[in-house]
């Protein structure tokens, strides 16, 4: 997925923690093999190809993430879609870009984006892209739903606590060692050395989306590399947005959408969620 994963267990001996470690880090790399979109041989990649072609048949586990992945778009009246892996790419957050694309190169890199031409048929299990160039991919949430089923498969195992970290995607269980909850830190993005807030958890997952390690400055404003499906310009008004409450993956997509939306809306889709709360901090 692009990502470090890393996994904190409470164990009664190490050879019990190493094998589970095993276990958890085989169940990311088997969700890797069912929805990268740069591993040739998944079935999201088989259904980007055949994008304007034909519909694909896929697991129920793809097929029913792909369908979250849509009800997410239609809360967010679009602000959130998996099929903006299609965008084509007017905007450089490398730190070299000085001047704002024209308003036809940006509506350009928006023509092959649109929830509403995934067609998902229930019945066979399929997902067909309507427009050729079409794709799909779950760098949006991909990584909060392996945290979650990182998290899930150890509590079945058994493990009584734990925290399955997805670059920053934490799902966690139970406590720590001593039996405290387990303390997440919200770090402020213009005093790296400070917290905004200390979260404490026992099973709940923790997620934020940000502009301020990647983003252009241009003519003094900052434009972060999260852009609107919609409209093809980056997110503006907020640096970073933490979402937290019990799934990862359901974080993912709020996190994200909030960026976009921009504080007052995002509050608004925020209250339609109300196991989850979040941490804004805006621009400068």
């Amino acid at each position: 997925m692009g990502s470090t994963f890393e996994f904190v267990l409470v164990e009664n001996d190490s050879l019990s923690a190493q094998r589970h470690f095993q276990s958890v880090i085989d169940e990311i790399e088997r969700i890797e093999n069912l929805i990268s979109e740069w591993r040739p041989h998944t079935q999201i990649s088989q259904v980007n190809r055949y994008a304007g072609i034909r519909p694909v048949r896929v697991d129920k586990e793809v097929f029913e993430l792909t369908r979250r992945a849509v009800r997410y778009s239609q809360f967010s009246e679009g602000t959130f879609d998996i099929s903006i892996a299609a965008l084509d790419k007017v905007w450089h957050f490398d730190g070299e870009m000085n001047e704002l694309p024209s308003d036809e190169m940006i509506l350009g890199s928006i023509q092959k984006v649109g929830y509403t031409h995934i067609i998902l048929d229930t019945v066979n299990s399929t997902i067909f892209l309507e427009k050729k160039g079409m794709k799909i991919g779950f760098g949006s949430i991909g990584k909060g739903y392996a945290a979650d089923q990182g998290r899930a498969l150890l509590q079945s195992l058994g493990v009584k606590g734990g925290i399955v970290n997805a670059s920053g995607d934490l799902s966690t269980w139970g406590g720590q060692a001593d039996k405290q909850p387990w303390k997440i830190g919200v770090r402020d993005p213009f005093r790296t050395y400070k917290m905004v807030k200390v979260l404490k958890l026992r099973e709940g997952a923790v997620v934020t989306s940000g502009s301020y390690e990647k983003y252009a400055e241009i003519q003094g404003k900052h434009y972060a590399h999260i852009i609107n499906p919609k409209t093809g310009w980056p997110s503006t008004g907020l640096t970073s947005v933490t979402v937290y409450g019990p799934s990862a993956e359901l974080a993912n997509f709020l996190s994200t959408s909030i960026m976009v939306l921009g504080a007052d809306e995002g509050r608004s889709l925020l209250k339609k969620f109300p196991n989850y709360k979040a941490v804004f901090v805006r621009d400068r």
